[in-house]
């Protein structure tokens, strides 16, 4: 960096999310999304037609994944990961994208790490996770102090989530979604589950102080009000959407999109011979 560049600014403050998964160990890790992950791996996985031998699974979570994926390396999601070079046939990357500073370049160190033909798979929150929460603490805020602090964190769509593959130098990419709807007693219920995720605020500008609990009692109290469980009213619900990603390293092998021009017939003649052919 040179004297006139200014450094770029931290959205996540890696020290705090660390203590938060560090607080989440002891008070006993809560895994429901991350199983719901590991069983959607293990569906697509039995839909393609080969063997991995060599795995490495980068995770925050590392418990979980060593149980899950026992055969797998775990990794921790550094900002530079611990991969070799052409090592593996599948590198997972499990729940943690979402923290990182630098999304496309842990995807595209994850595909560095991949032999020829071997298989990406990333699963991370987006979209419209935690809408609900994002809502009710920026209205509570707003009205009790008058101002707003960062609180949650943005959460990628995944339409940007799956343009990430590409860029990566990933082939055969392909984004889908999975979405959870989950109900929770109230506001206190749910924040005791983000802990026991490890997904507190970890935000590099958030509020270094506790919020004022008039801020958390008008935030429970619009929670309740905007967006009961709709099979049981006395409860809240709150969105999880989890975005899939898979991606494959380059190979000869694998199915090579048509050179331009290189089509038998103009598009409006093969359009035409398929009315003659229905007609």
């Amino acid at each position: 960096m040179n004297a006139h560049q200014k450094p770029v600014p931290q959205l996540i403050d890696r020290a705090a999310l660390m203590r938060n998964r560090a607080r989440a160990d002891r008070i006993g890790s809560v895994d429901f999304l991350h199983r719901i992950v590991a069983e959607e791996l293990q569906d697509r996985l039995a839909e393609v037609n080969r063997s991995f031998t060599a795995m490495a699974v980068v995770t925050g979570m590392p418990d979980f994944w060593a149980k899950a994926m026992p055969d797998a390396r775990i990794v921790e999601d550094a900002p530079e990961l611990d991969l070799a070079p052409g090592a593996y046939d599948l590198v997972v990357h499990a729940m943690s994208l979402h923290w990182a500073e630098d999304p496309v370049g842990q995807i595209a160190q994850s595909a560095r790490a991949l032999r020829p033909d071997g298989l990406f798979f990333a699963a991370c929150p987006g979209g419209r996770t935690l809408h609900e929460l994002r809502d009710v603490l920026t209205r509570a805020e707003a009205e009790v102090t008058g101002g707003l602090s960062p609180r949650i964190l943005p959460m990628g769509e995944i339409r940007d989530l799956g343009a990430l593959l590409g860029r990566a130098g990933l082939a055969l990419p392909v984004a889908d979604q999975i979405s959870q709807n989950v109900s929770y007693l109230d506001l206190v219920h749910l924040a005791r589950d983000l802990r026991g995720m490890g997904e507190g605020n970890a935000l590099a500008g958030r509020l270094r102080r506790p919020t004022r609990s008039a801020v958390l009692l008008r935030a429970a109290q619009l929670y309740a009000e905007s967006y009961p469980d709709l099979q049981n009213p006395d409860r809240i619900r709150a969105t999880f959407d989890l975005v899939c990603l898979t991606g494959w390293a380059p190979d000869a092998s694998q199915q090579q999109p048509l050179r331009p021009g290189s089509a038998k017939m103009p598009l409006a003649d093969a359009l035409a011979s398929m009315r003659k052919t229905t007609e």
